[in-house]
C-alpha cells in the first residue's frame, strides 16, 4: 500500500525525500475515466503504455473502463491480473508468433490490429485459423496537427488497406479499421480528415465493416499549449462517421492513453546545486523527465520549501539531471522563483503518462517511490510563468 498525504507539500515536510517522489492522484484519474466514458459514443480502451502502474489501473477500473489497448503480451498480463472482466484488444501492428498465439489462448484476446499481408497470415495461422477474430486494419493518414507524429513506422496505404479488409472477410473473421493522428493532436479535423481516409479504404474494398477504431491522440494542457475541449473531438468524430453512410452497423471505439492520466501523477525532485541559472536536479531524461526534452513539452512546476517564505519574482532556469552524460539535460527556459537554492523541492506536474514508464537505472539512478495524494493537480494553469503575480507561500 502507497502512503497517502494531504498534499504534496504535507509529503514533503513529513519525508524530506532525497530521492524523487511521484505523487499518484487516483481520484483525478478516476474522475477522468468517468468523463471520457460518458462523452465518447463507444467503447474507450485505455493505451496501457502510458503508465501501466497497478494503481493508476485500478482507478481507471473505478472510473469504469474496461477496454485496453495493450501492446505487448506483458501489457495482456498486468490488466488481467488488475482489472477482472476487461477486455484487451492487441492493438500493436506487429507482435510475435508466440504473444499472439498465449493472449489467443490463455487470456482470450479476440482482437489485433494489423498492417501487413505477412502479420495477417502469421495471425491466422497462430491462432490456428480461427474464426472468431475483429481484424483490424491500421491505415496510414494524412499528418495531422499534432505535436509527436506517428507517420511512417505504422499504417497501409489505401489499395493496400482495402485488400487486407478483403483477405480478412475471406477468411471467415469481422474486419475492421484503425488510425492513429499522431500523439496531442490539436485540432479535431485531424479526425475528420482521417475517418474520411477510412471511408475511402471502405469503398474499395467492398467489405462490411464492423469497427472503426479513431485511436488516440487525445490531447492534455502543457505550459503554452492550451487544446480544444474533448467535446470538439467527440462532435468532430460522431459528424465524420455519420457522413460515411456506411450500411450495416459498425461499432465506434477509441484508444486514449494521455488525456486519461497525464494530470494524475507528478514527481518532486530536489535541487543538489544551483550554478548560476541552471539547477542540477536528483531526476533528469533518463528518469521521470524524459517529456521535457524529448518532446519539447514545458510542464508546470512549483518550488516546495518547508517552513520557508519563497521569493515568487520568477526567473529563468535550465535544468540538468544527475548522470554522467551530457545529455542529461533540459534548456528550458523553465520559470521558477528566483531565489530556488539547494535543499529545495520542486514539484512538476503533468506526468501521469509517460513519466514512469520510460525510466532507466542509467548510473543507478531510478525514481521509484509512489505514494498518494489527496490534492488537486498540479496544472498549467498553475504554473509559474514570466509576469506572474507576487506570492509568498509557505510550503
Amino acid at each position: 500500500m502507497s502512503e497517502v498525504f494531504a498534499s504534496s507539500k504535507e509529503m514533503v515536510a513529513a519525508l524530506r525525500p532525497a530521492t524523487p517522489v511521484y505523487c499518484l492522484r487516483p481520484q483525478v484519474i478516476e474522475a477522468n475515466a468517468r468523463h471520457f466514458n460518458s462523452r465518447f459514443p463507444g467503447d474507450v480502451l485505455y493505451a496501457v503504455k502510458c503508465n501501466d502502474d497497478p494503481r493508476v489501473l485500478d482507478a481507471l477500473y473505478a472510473g469504469g473502463i474496461r477496454h485496453f489497448d495493450t501492446a505487448s503480451l506483458a501489457e495482456v498480463e498486468a490488466v488481467t491480473a488488475t482489472c477482472p472482466g476487461s477486455v484487451c484488444h492487441y492493438m500493436h501492428p506487429v507482435k510475435s508468433r508466440e504473444a499472439i498465439a498465449t493472449s489467443y489462448a490463455e487470456f482470450g484476446v479476440r482482437c489485433f490490429a494489423l498492417d501487413h499481408p505477412d502479420e495477417l497470415r502469421k495471425i491466422l495461422e497462430a491462432t490456428g485459423h480461427a474464426r472468431d477474430l475483429t481484424l483490424v486494419v491500421r491505415l496510414e493518414v494524412p499528418r495531422t496537427r499534432s505535436i509527436c507524429d506517428l507517420s511512417g513506422k505504422f499504417g497501409a496505404g489505401l489499395e493496400d488497406a482495402a485488400a487486407l479488409l478483403r483477405s480478412i472477410r475471406g477468411s471467415g473473421n469481422r474486419c475492421g479499421l484503425t488510425f492513429h493522428v499522431g500523439s496531442l493532436c490539436l485540432d479535431p479535423d485531424g479526425f475528420r480528415h482521417a475517418i474520411a481516409a477510412a471511408g475511402r479504404a471502405f469503398h474499395l474494398s467492398g467489405v462490411t465493416l464492423r469497427l472503426l477504431d479513431v485511436g488516440g491522440g487525445f490531447p492534455a494542457a502543457y505550459v503554452g499549449v492550451d487544446p480544444p475541449p474533448l467535446a470538439d473531438y467527440v462532435a468532430a468524430i460522431e459528424q465524420a462517421a455519420a457522413a460515411l453512410g456506411w450500411p450495416g452497423t459498425f461499432a465506434l471505439q477509441s484508444e486514449p492513453g494521455r488525456a486519461l492520466v497525464v494530470d494524475g501523477a507528478s514527481i518532486v525532485v530536489r535541487v543538489e546545486l544551483r550554478r548560476d541559472d541552471a539547477l542540477y536536479l536528483n531526476d533528469g531524461i533518463f528518469g521521470g523527465l524524459s517529456e521535457l526534452k524529448f518532446d519539447g513539452l514545458i510542464l508546470p512546476m512549483r518550488l516546495i520549501r518547508p517552513g520557508g517564505a519563497v521569493e515568487a519574482t520568477p526567473a529563468p532556469f535550465r535544468l540538468f539531471g544527475p548522470t554522467c552524460d551530457a545529455s542529461d539535460a533540459m534548456p528550458g527556459p523553465f520559470w521558477l522563483p528566483g531565489d530556488v537554492r539547494q535543499g529545495d523541492w520542486i514539484e512538476i506536474g503533468q506526468l501521469g503518462a509517460y513519466g514512469q514508464v520510460l525510466r532507466t537505472r542509467f548510473n543507478g539512478f531510478f525514481p521509484e517511490e509512489t505514494v498518494v495524494t489527496r490534492d488537486p493537480p498540479l496544472l498549467p494553469t498553475t504554473a509559474m510563468r514570466p509576469g506572474a503575480a507576487a506570492q509568498r507561500p509557505a510550503a
